[in-house]
Parts: structure tokens; C-alpha cells; sequence
């Protein structure tokens, strides 16, 4: 399948694209096999799939981590490497050791181009901390100890290092991990807001996810294919889910 670069009805680039990347960790494996999809600017995709499908893989190639030994990867008509100050990345687990000496605010600070722990920041910094703080609803917790936060409490810590940069694309591995509830919801409403103005990516085991304020839904499974959220039903679901356990 090849892809047109001018996907967009605006004629600009899209936020990621793949046409016909292929990736093993292994000479002897592939994890992804042939995948071309198109992910547009100001747009919510959701992907899912089984464990060991591949979905964790294709983030890794999105954001330059992993080089694809098949096929072509562009990042708003770029090379993702060269697009790394405007992607946003939550990962599935933190990477930030709890037992380091640091604050919330200090951890969110990390995601702003130009801020420093010690010394003057970028101007504008801060108040993108701030924003990000708010967003997240972590603005009184700003100055506690990073390693005295619940998982789901960290969780939002790196949603908001990943909005302090401003990106036009965000990508998110599983982010609703060990949240509470109460943030579940406050997050959709989150996402919601985001896509008016950048790409918005969630890997997510939760189906419920799927609403229609998710523009697409991929399925990842070594290969990808691609849904409108009123095209999923449970059945459709549970036949992809099947044909991965029946080996199909």
C-alpha cells in the first residue's frame, strides 16, 4: 500500500505517517510487518491490540527511537529525529527514578525546551509548567516530592512533562495506568480539548476509550488496520481479538 503525501485536504503534512514500514528486534522476527497508516494534524487516534501485537513497537519507530529496516517514516514531512522538540511522549512506565531527590514541578519542567533545574529558563517557560500543572489538576502539588506521589499521581506528572513542550503531536503509551477514576474522566475531557490543536495518540487497553471524539482507531497486531469508532462494535472486536489467539 502506498501512501499520498498529501494526505491532508489542506495540502499539509500529516502528523506521522508510515507506508509500508517494517520492523524486527531480530533478523529471524518481525514485530510489524508492512504497516502504512496516516495520522492527520488536530486529530485523536486510539490504538489497540493484544500483548506483543506491536503497539509499543510502532511508538518507538514514531518517535526516531527505533529505525524501521522496511519502508518510510515521516513526521510532519520530516524525519522523526528532526522532529523531536515538537512530539510529546508518555510512556508506560516512568522514567524518572522514584527515589530521585526531585520536585513535581521540576519533572514537568523537564518537557519545556529550554528549562534548567538550576539558572534562568526560556522565557515562557514557566508559564508553560503552570499550564501543564493545571491541566493535569497537580497545580497544589507543584513542590511535593516527586517519589512521595500514588502511581497514579506520577502518571499525571508525565502527562504534564509531555504537554510543557507544546507539541504538535502526543503520543501516549497506556497513560491512564493506575490513575484514579476521578482522573479517567477528567483526562477524556483532556483529550478532547488537545486534539483542537495537535495530534493526539493513546495506546490504551481500555476500549471504553473509543468514543466518538476518537477520530481513529488502529489495530495493531504485527500488522495494522484501521477503524472509524462507529464502525467497531463488540463483535468486530472480538473476532479481531479471536483471530489473534486462533493464529489466523
Amino acid at each position: 500500500m502506498h501512501l499520498d503525501h498529501n494526505h491532508n485536504v489542506n495540502g499539509s503534512s500529516p502528523a506521522l505517517m508510515l507506508n509500508s514500514v517494517s520492523f524486527g528486534y531480530h533478523p529471524e522476527t518481525t514485530v510489524i510487518q508492512s504497516v502504512s497508516l496516516v495520522i492527520d494534524s488536530c486529530s485523536m487516534t486510539c490504538i489497540i491490540g493484544p500483548n506483543g501485537g506491536g503497539k509499543s513497537t510502532l511508538m518507538r519507530l514514531a518517535l526516531g527511537l527505533l529505525q524501521p529496516q522496511q519502508g518510510q517514516i515521516e513526521v510532519f514531512g520530516g524525519r522523526p529525529h528532526r522532529a523531536c522538540s515538537i512530539v510529546g511522549y508518555v510512556p508506560q512506565y516512568t522514567t524518572v527514578r522514584p527515589d530521585f531527590p526531585i520536585t513535581v514541578r521540576e519533572v514537568v519542567g523537564m518537557g519545556c525546551s529550554g528549562w534548567h533545574r538550576i539558572g534562568p529558563h526560556r522565557k515562557g517557560c514557566c508559564g508553560s509548567i503552570d499550564s501543564a500543572l493545571e491541566q493535569v489538576g497537580l497545580t497544589e502539588l507543584s513542590s511535593r516530592a516527586f517519589c512521595e506521589l500514588s502511581g497514579g499521581q506520577r502518571q499525571r506528572v508525565l502527562i504534564a512533562r509531555a504537554l510543557a513542550g507544546s507539541p504538535r503531536l502526543l503520543l501516549m503509551d497506556e497513560p491512564l495506568s493506575g490513575v484514579d477514576p476521578a482522573f479517567d474522566q477528567q483526562f477524556r475531557e483532556l483529550t478532547k480539548q488537545l486534539k483542537q490543536t495537535m495530534a493526539v495518540v493513546v495506546v490504551s487497553h481500555d476500549l471504553s476509550f473509543i468514543d466518538p471524539s476518537v477520530d481513529q482507531v488502529i489495530f495493531v497486531d504485527g500488522t495494522v488496520r484501521s477503524f472509524k469508532p462507529g464502525e467497531l462494535d463488540s463483535e468486530t472486536i472480538w473476532q479481531l481479538y479471536r483471530r489473534r489467539e486462533a493464529g489466523v
